[in-house]
């Protein structure tokens, strides 16, 4: 699902693109649609979550099953110039992660299918401060690449769940912060701006919850858990 709407996007890139850069028709939509101070806007989206882990000692690296969520946020923009901006885009993001685990983590201890397997479920409010940096317009359209920091409340985290993995409850932590990178177009139609992007986000802290158990099979092994994610989003301004 991913990879297919991402193809869908580059192509839908590229077919826009080619048509406003070599088409001698050059009806400018908008004309003074970036001139105000402040503008507002909403996006959806897809999203694809990933962990990057690093670990204590060297065992087989424990697998990701990943699954699509979804977005949905507002967007609110502070104009700096005709080619900076300063975005802050609140939204809320769903998506589930099953961690898959190898049998020599248990180290001989009992154990059943079911232990081998650990859902993490995320919905995260985000808070991200982005800068935006475009190109100048090219008749009704505008790359540009984004960067910035951002902030999260995990509202499934179970941070303060005093039940953990010996009864199947994997847990995060309830906050964490990431750094943000990637780039789109700025489309400007009849009636308003379309913009699709894709962006990368990288967490910068740890977010496991470690078990009351130090040795612990399913965390006794972790050193750091961090997430790392694919944002496609669809922006209407």
């Amino acid at each position: 699902m991913k990879k297919v709407l991402i193809i869908l996007t580059f192509a839908l890139f590229s077919q826009i693109s080619n048509a406003q850069l070599f088409t001698k028709e050059k009806i400018i939509n908008n004309e003074n649609m970036d001139k105000p101070l402040l503008s507002w806007g909403f996006f959806l989206g897809y999203n694809s979550y990933d962990f990057k882990f690093t670990y204590n000692e060297d065992k087989p690296d424990i697998l990701v099953e990943k699954s699509g969520g979804f977005n949905v946020g507002l967007v609110s923009d502070l104009r700096i110039n005709d080619y900076f901006n300063l975005r802050f885009e609140p939204g809320l993001f769903i998506n589930t992660r099953t961690l898959i685990y190898d049998e020599s983590y248990f180290n001989g201890m009992p154990f059943n299918d079911s232990d081998l397997k650990r859902e993490a479920k995320s919905t995260y409010v985000h808070f991200p401060l982005l800068l935006k940096a475009s190109t100048k317009r090219i008749n009704n359209i505008k790359p540009f690449i984004v960067g910035g920091f951002s902030t999260a409340l995990n509202l499934s985290s179970n941070e303060n769940n005093p039940d953990d993995n010996s009864v199947g409850q994997f847990r995060m932590t309830k906050s964490a912060f990431f750094y943000e990178l990637g780039f789109g177009i700025d489309f400007y139609l009849q009636w308003f701006k379309f913009t699709p992007s894709i962006r990368g986000v990288f967490a910068i802290d740890d977010e496991l919850v470690r078990d009351v158990d130090p040795n612990s099979p399913w965390t006794s092994n972790i050193n750091s858990m961090k997430s790392r994610t694919i944002f496609l989003n669809f922006t209407f301004q």
